[in-house]
């Protein structure tokens, strides 16, 4: 689906998204790069309001309950993709070809299935697992994530996030990250950060004991004494 960036600026190291609660609400999204509006009941009313009050970046809403009129709401109020639980059905989805569209998955999901995702109609991949603090277990989990994927890879953080852990994300391959708050102190974080590092893939060989390849050559004389 693609962010846009807005104002010709240069590629972020990774975006931000504002997550925020509640149709109604008319945002304050300074330094996110995209907005993401939670819609927990199929029947909501169309969330134009948001349409206006973010007019310079894209928007979207994620829906609990994934049905073709909550999707077809979402287009008539000029959403710019939309977020679904990989349980919800997919025909819903399918139908509808102007949303972008980002699947939300479990961190620990099954390698084959992170590499089936690659072959669907999805555009990102969103891991909403939020934790008050990244453990190693995560950032593992996230780099496999990233490495089996072409896909972009969002996460979703707290805002209380620290740079360290932002830094640790980036160098995981991670391309976005998705907080309900503090959208401006992200984006400067991210900002501050250092590129990430391209060092080469270290290519890892099992250790096993090699046979070598030379013959030794036993003469029949030889044979002959030891038979003596």
């Amino acid at each position: 689906m693609g962010f846009r960036v807005v104002g010709g600026k240069p590629k972020p190291k990774m975006i931000v998204v504002a997550h925020v609660v509640g149709v109604g609400t008319k945002p304050t999204v300074a330094g996110a790069d995209a907005v993401l509006l939670s819609i927990p009941k199929a029947g909501a009313k169309s969330p134009q309001t948001l349409a206006k009050a973010t007019p310079d970046i894209p928007w979207g809403g994620r829906l609990d309950e994934v049905t073709g009129p909550a999707i077809k709401k979402l287009g008539e109020g000029g959403a710019d993709f939309v977020v679904f639980p990989a349980a919800s059905a997919s025909q819903a989805v399918l139908e509808e070809e102007k949303l972008g569209k980002i699947v939300e998955v479990e961190a620990a999901l099954d390698a084959g299935l992170f590499k089936a995702i690659d072959d669907l109609p999805v555009d990102a991949v969103l891991i909403a697992e939020e934790k008050p603090s990244l453990s190693w277990q995560d950032l593992m989990l996230f780099r496999r994530s990233a490495n089996i994927l072409t896909k972009p890879l969002l996460v979703a953080v707290s805002p209380d996030i620290t740079a360290s852990e932002l830094q640790a994300l980036c160098e995981a391959g991670v391309s976005g990250v998705v907080a309900g708050g503090k959208w401006a102190e992200l984006r400067q974080m991210i900002d501050k950060m250092p590129s990430p590092k391209a060092g080469k893939r270290r290519r890892v060989e099992p250790l096993v004991p090699r046979i070598s390849s030379e013959t030794v050559t036993v003469s029949e004389e030889e044979e002959d004494d030891e038979e003596d």
